[in-house]
């Protein structure tokens, strides 16, 4: 879907921040920024294996109450007791405070100093002439400032996957929410609170490989090496990218056609209960 939503405060910091070339982000590095396993391209998941079935002996249903709602039956059976297992104990989660835990995660910390947890939140606008800016704000969870920035970069072809390998040859795991609007939809948009809202004052960024220019002042070093790596990945796997988005897409519309053309039918439920002379020993299913 397309979203008219404008964000107004990303618009503005743009007119107000002073931006910063890509290749000034990090220096180069050996590693290839790539996508880890497979880039989801809307092809169905494998069939889940068949649960098994609740089955009631006739001789075991006492008794039997039906109702009608919404189109679906729901059965209402009473049925001999039947004897459950006892609950598993919960396993008790391990102190993170003792020394044991507390030297492990130093450990893991060590082997992996740069690893990052990314929030990413991206508005992707789209033009007639096929130029696609990104304005968008990362939040490295729990270290730095969130940085924001403008991108030649179709962030929605980056929203497919949950981690990645970087430049740096760490791990990275990103979360991202976006979004799509169109220029020419909020072109006629009029001045609000003294700020242009036609996106005149976003940078301009040249044409080919994907770049970015940022806006925050003095951006975390690591940060922009993440960004520098999210960029790498793009270029290095645009066309796989474009494809699975492309895929992507291709399911949801289908799937929402289909549908509105065969909405799903209710189903029928049977609810089975049954009563014990002790308290808390019955159960229903």
């Amino acid at each position: 879907m397309k979203s008219k939503t404008i964000p107004l405060a990303l618009l503005a910091a743009a007119a107000l921040t002073t931006t910063l070339p890509a290749q000034e982000a990090s220096k180069a590095s050996p590693t290839t920024a790539r996508v880890i396993g497979k880039i989801p391209d809307g092809s169905p998941p494998p069939p889940e294996p068949a649960k098994p079935g609740f089955i009631v002996p006739t001789r075991d249903i006492l008794k039997t109450v039906t109702h009608q709602q919404g189109g679906r039956t729901i059965t209402i059976r009473q049925i001999k007791p039947i004897a459950l297992p006892e609950p598993a104990k919960p396993i008790p989660l391990p102190d993170p405070t003792t020394p044991a835990i507390q030297e492990r995660i130093a450990e893991v910390q060590a082997e992996h100093p740069n690893q990052e947890f990314l929030l990413v939140g991206a508005t992707v606008y789209h033009s007639k002439d096929a130029t696609v800016r990104s304005f968008v704000t990362i939040s490295p969870l729990g270290r730095a400032q969130p940085v924001t920035l403008w991108s030649s970069a179709d962030f929605a072809l980056l929203s497919g996957f949950p981690s990645f390998i970087g430049s740096d040859g760490e791990t990275h795991s990103l979360i991202m929410a976006w979004g799509n609007t169109e220029i020419e939809a909020i072109s006629d948009i009029p001045t609000t609170r003294g700020r242009d809202l036609a996106l005149t004052k976003a940078p301009a960024l040249p044409a080919g490989k994907a770049t970015f220019a940022v806006l925050s002042e003095n951006p975390d070093p690591a940060t922009l090496a993440s960004i520098q790596s999210l960029h790498d990945l793009y270029n290095n796997q645009h066309d796989q990218l474009l494809t699975a988005y492309q895929g992507r897409e291709q399911a949801r519309i289908q799937l929402e056609a289909e549908l509105k053309a065969h909405p799903p039918k209710p189903k029928n439920i049977v609810l089975n209960y049954w009563r014990t002379q002790t308290p808390g020993k019955g159960g229903a299913r």
